[in-house]
């Protein structure tokens, strides 16, 4: 009996282990799922792929670490700028600790 080729290079189960209606049922399950994937813009609008607009692969890695690296030299210099406890307290965005607490209850 001849079984039909490997669609993938990469098949871990043998054509001779498998039987023709296991292969062409194997087969129709791949074009179904193929049939109802996602397309490549729903991926980029859902965060699942990175639209990278006709980049060179190459400098796909060297964006990501450019825009990482200067996120992070944001995030540095906002925690840097911060007010202080005083400030905040001043500015009445905070409270002060000893106004805020309640006396202990008297037992």
């Amino acid at each position: 009996m001849l079984y039909p080729p490997c669609i993938s290079t990469t098949c871990s189960v043998t054509t001779t282990t498998m039987s023709a209606s296991t292969h062409q049922g194997t087969a129709h399950q791949l074009e179904t799922k193929l049939a109802h994937r996602p397309e490549k813009a729903e991926l980029v609008e859902r965060n699942i792929l990175k639209d990278d607009r006709g980049l060179a692969p190459a400098l796909v890695a060297a964006k990501e670490k450019l825009q990482k690296a200067r996120l992070e030299d944001q995030l540095a210099n906002a925690i840097a700028h911060r007010p202080d406890r005083e400030q905040l307290e001043k500015t009445g965005i905070l409270k002060d600790s000893i106004q805020g607490e309640e006396a202990p209850a008297s037992a």
